[in-house]
């Protein structure tokens, strides 16, 4: 964790202990929505979503996001080997809103909501971690789960058993990629 994180009140948890976590998914994924954020310094992108999934896979801490092809956080995440999912409070509904709206193709995300994006860096020396990161999130955060890309595949419309989610959800078959990823730190904001 950088001095800047120190310096805004994160701290950093043990992914072993995210059960000791108050985190109702139903609420924090589908309702107060997070963004899905890749990429560092040089380059990042963000989104808005509001589909997601926290849990255990292969016997680690994972959460799976899911992107459509057109979005332009897509090809920052297909290229990065990391990425962060970043909650907030109710006050930045707005923002995000905002962030699920428009695309940085075309604006500055950050500029135009107030964000504040924040280098997440780890050089894997915390918990004695062979993870070496170097990701993006925002200083108004209130806990960021930086996951390590572990599986990604794209949704298939023949795997549907429900033909009428295919119907509903995927009109321009543009069918969402899933990314699970082995969440391998974890930061909170005290209050």
């Amino acid at each position: 964790m950088n001095d800047r994180m120190k310096e805004l009140g994160f701290t950093e948890v043990s992914p072993a202990v995210l059960n000791t976590l108050d985190f109702n998914p139903y609420q924090k994924v589908g309702k107060d929505w997070f963004l899905v954020t890749a990429g560092n310094e040089s380059g990042w992108n963000t989104m808005t979503a509001s589909w997601g999934f926290a849990g255990v896979m292969w016997g680690k801490n994972t959460f799976t996001t899911v992107i459509r092809p057109q979005r332009y956080t897509k090809e920052f995440i297909d290229r990065e080997d990391y990425f962060t999912v970043s909650f907030f409070g109710e006050d930045m509904k707005k923002a995000l809103s905002y962030c699920g709206s428009h695309s940085g193709r075309d604006c500055d995300k950050a500029k135009e909501t107030g964000l504040v994006p924040m280098s997440v860096k780890d050089s894997g020396e915390v918990y004695d971690s062979e993870y070496s990161f170097d990701t993006t999130s925002f200083e108004q955060a209130e806990l960021v789960l930086v996951c390590s890309k572990a599986y990604v595949q794209e949704m298939k419309p023949e795997c549907f058993t429900d033909k009428g989610n295919d119907e509903k959800w995927y009109a321009a078959k543009d069918y969402h990629v899933q990314y699970i990823g082995e969440i391998v730190k974890a930061y909170i904001k005290e209050k």
